[in-house]
């Protein structure tokens, strides 16, 4: 039985897992359109297994996730699960821009309110944006008409802005990215207790790193095997998540059905970490850190390149040889990717680094990876 985690003593009950909607399966690889058939098969199984919290935003699938997930879902009692959007406040330009998107979203989602919605990927540049053209003062007009249940933001950015952003405004929850590689690296730690200290339940991104932490490095998921030959890389890290006592939900941006059947059976009766498990893991990531990987989670926040660079794209196939250290794979997986939009293409404009969650230095990395590929072929 999915296990479910109560929302500030309201006895409303949320899902221990919670649908990420911004990696749904594809037709082509290559562009946003989503497979249809194969992402209602995840969310009927995943519903079934007591699954209630979606979670979609503006730009997902380029505006195509809110149109799938609002379709998806219809078939069910509205009141049988937590539908989840965000204001995309970066194109917020006037004060009745806000309220637009967001009528603009319930349209698609094909609802008449949201039960979470957040304001998108907030920063300082985009909390002076909310100031600027009173963003929460019109949102929580909508939440007074009943349009929004719970009203919150999802957050990108240092330490001292999470401060900033908790103490501006009544804010409802609030959503970080939190795993075992970033719980020091990026101080995911401190993220989580500064909300934990305000009163905000905590909902989780990127508990698997978009997927690197479930392929890691051999010598991690040796480890990891050595402890439980049953559980997978990606079910460790979401229960290193889960196991946070103010986590209301941990998202995972499923890709195919297996993904869904691998989380769902994670968190059906939940088991939290031991400490020596805990352990486990922080030695783990301090391997994984060893293995040179970017750490890239594949949001393409950093795209379009004004260059033509597939920059997420570009770091999955380094990061595959960083692990594997398999040439030929390297090559190859170069070539497919096409010329024009491999790392020598990079003129280091750094108009992606302002908006890498991860602070990547890209254009740095780009010309290591663009040494690396002419090393490689000569």
């Amino acid at each position: 039985m999915m296990t479910t985690r109560e929302y500030k003593n309201t006895g409303d009950q949320i899902s221990l897992l919670g649908f990420g909607c911004m990696r749904l399966p594809k037709i082509d690889p290559e562009k946003s359109d989503i497979d249809k058939e194969k992402a209602q098969e995840m969310i009927d199984y995943a519903y079934a297994h007591g699954v209630n919290y979606y979670d979609t935003a503006y730009p997902y699938h380029e505006g195509k996730s809110e149109l799938f997930i609002g379709e998806a879902l219809k078939k069910y009692p509205r009141e049988s699960f937590h539908l989840v959007s965000k204001n995309p406040v970066w194109l917020v330009e006037k004060p009745e821009d806000a309220v637009n998107f967001l009528h603009e979203q319930l349209k698609k989602c094909q609802t008449e309110y949201f039960d979470f919605y957040l304001c998108h990927a907030l920063n300082h540049d985009r909390l002076e944006m909310i100031k600027k053209h009173h963003i929460f003062e019109s949102l929580q007009k909508e939440k007074e008409a009943g349009r929004i249940k719970h009203l919150g933001f999802s957050f990108h950015g240092t330490i001292e802005m999470l401060e900033e952003i908790v103490n501006a405004y009544d804010w409802d929850f609030a959503q970080i990215q939190l795993n075992y590689y970033d719980w020091d690296m990026q101080n995911a730690k401190r993220e989580y207790e500064i909300l934990t200290e305000h009163g905000l339940p905590v909902v989780i991104m990127e508990p698997v790193r978009g997927g690197a932490l479930n392929t890691l490095c051999p010598q991690g998921i040796e480890m990891l095997k050595k402890a439980d030959p049953n559980a997978t890389p990606a079910s460790w890290a979401l229960r290193f998540a889960a196991s946070l006592p103010n986590v209301l939900t941990v998202l995972s941006g499923m890709t195919a059905m297996e993904h869904v059947k691998d989380n769902v059976a994670t968190m059906d009766d939940f088991k939290p970490l031991t400490d020596a498990e805990r352990e486990l893991l922080f030695q783990v990531a301090e391997v994984y850190k060893q293995s040179k990987t970017v750490p890239c989670t594949g949001c393409r926040y950093c795209m379009d390149c004004p260059a033509g660079v597939d920059i997420p794209a570009v770091f999955k196939i380094y990061n595959n040889y960083a692990v594997t250290e398999n040439k030929a794979q390297f090559l190859a997986d170069y070539e497919a990717l096409g010329e024009s939009k491999q790392a020598h293409n990079c003129v280091a404009c750094r108009k992606c680094c302002s908006q890498c969650p991860q602070s990547i230095e890209i254009p740095e990395r780009m010309k290591e990876i663009e040494a690396l590929a002419k090393k490689l072929k000569g």
